[in-house]
């Protein structure tokens, strides 16, 4: 069972033990392969952080109920840091010296995974990364599980400029991965001719008149798009503020990497409608193996309303981890990371295989317009697992409209 334990500045408070079981074996405590899984339940990015921590129990009850790990059980010890940055390192301290874990699943934010990164590497565990981020990155220690900007940013600024224009309006939250993300998409902008018009930021705890001087500014520039890097209750608050002083996203969209189904349910459908988002994965594409994921994940949590790209990165993830740890029969580092490399897997969104050259994973490439029914629908798509440049050696931004496609699966009626 796992334990749960809320951080607050300058203490510690458990839960205590959660009744009842959430795997399908017994094993005993001392006999099972514990790891250490740090996602907010509470704080301002608490609504994506959940459906993570979603995707990594699930992915955890199906690996035990088939009978765990040579009969072991895989036990989380879970953590709620609260969305409060420095709790993520303090508690990565805690699950490697206290608790005896040394695999970690966690973190949204760059910035706090930015906390937990040299804890990681000065005792050699193994973290676990599934969020996408601003890439210039490389850590031995870390498998990275989200999509770098090779495999979002340059197909999102690809498919606005053609079908938009060229004129993008920045507005983002203010911490490391906005300001990374957008001076990457800058490149790319201008790579293909277009320009910056714009750029503002706020703060993590935005409430919606933070951006009333904003969507001001944006009316007197009259963008062809907003590219928004905003996180967490400041995406909802976006969203609404837009609809309030602009009106719906048909003619200027907000195009974002990070928006997704669970923000979009908090907005509610006619905030969100005709507002873009580039993903690997969306709630409803038709594969096999997502079918068999939501029908389990509405089965486990009673509803697929907070099913995202991130969750369900933790999920294959999790799943790649167990390959790894059946072949090895450890958790040291070094052999799991040996095995890892390499490795694929059959996820919701389609194959995804780690890339030995740089820890990032191989992923697909969509670009998603939420309809009136707050649904995404997947306008183009690349047909193929895309290899991960997260240092964007290889921009290739003229290569994209000859890869992009319409989408060939169809969608899930949910």
């Amino acid at each position: 069972m796992p334990r749960q334990v809320k951080w607050h500045p300058g203490s510690f408070f458990r839960f205590g033990e959660v009744k009842g079981t959430i795997m399908g074996l017994s094993s005993p405590s001392g006999n099972a392969w514990k790891v250490g899984v740090l996602f907010s339940q509470t704080g301002v990015t608490a609504v994506i952080e959940k459906s993570q921590l979603h995707g990594a129990l699930l992915a955890m009850d199906e690996i035990n109920e088939a009978g765990g790990i040579d009969g072991r059980e895989i036990r989380p010890v879970i953590y709620d840091p609260a969305s409060v940055v420095k709790a993520y390192g303090e508690l990565a301290e805690r699950l490697l010296t206290e608790d005896g874990v040394n695999v970690i699943f966690g973190c949204y934010m760059s910035s706090t995974r930015k906390e937990v990164l040299p804890v990681i590497e000065r005792r050699n565990a193994l973290f676990f990364y599934p969020t996408l981020y601003e890439g210039f990155e490389y850590s031995p220690n870390v498998i990275y599980g989200g999509a770098a900007p090779n495999q979002n940013s340059v197909p999102l600024a690809s498919y606005l400029m053609e079908n938009y224009g060229i004129r993008f309006y920045f507005v983002g939250s203010d911490y490391i991965y906005p300001r990374e993300s957008n001076r990457v998409m800058r490149t790319i902008v201008r790579q293909g001719g277009g320009e910056v018009i714009g750029e503002r930021y706020v703060s993590l705890e935005a409430g919606p008149d933070d951006f009333d001087d904003i969507l001001r500014e944006i009316r007197q520039k009259q963008p062809d798009v907003i590219f928004s890097t905003v996180v967490g209750t400041g995406t909802i608050n976006l969203y609404q503020a837009y609809l309030r002083a602009v009106g719906g996203g048909g003619r200027v969209p907000i195009a974002s990497l990070t928006t997704n189904e669970a923000e979009v349910a908090e907005m509610g459908p006619e905030a969100a409608a005709g507002h873009i988002t580039a993903a690997p994965y969306f709630r409803n594409i038709s594969t096999p193996a997502n079918r068999r994921f939501l029908e389990r994940y509405r089965k486990r949590f009673g509803t697929v309303a907070d099913v995202t790209s991130c969750c369900e990165a933790t999920y294959f993830q999790m799943h790649m981890f167990a390959n790894a740890l059946r072949d090895t029969g450890t958790t040291d580092t070094d052999r799991l990371r040996a095995a890892l490399q390499g490795a694929d897997f059959e996820a919701p969104q389609g194959r995804v295989k780690i890339d030995p050259d740089n820890n990032h994973t191989y992923l697909q490439s969509r670009i998603g317009k939420v309809d009136e029914h707050g649904e995404y629908v997947v306008e183009l798509e690349v047909g193929w697992p895309i290899k991960p440049d997260p240092y964007l050696v290889v921009p290739a931004l003229n290569d994209w409209s000859l890869r992009l496609m319409p989408p060939r699966g169809g969608l899930i009626n949910l």
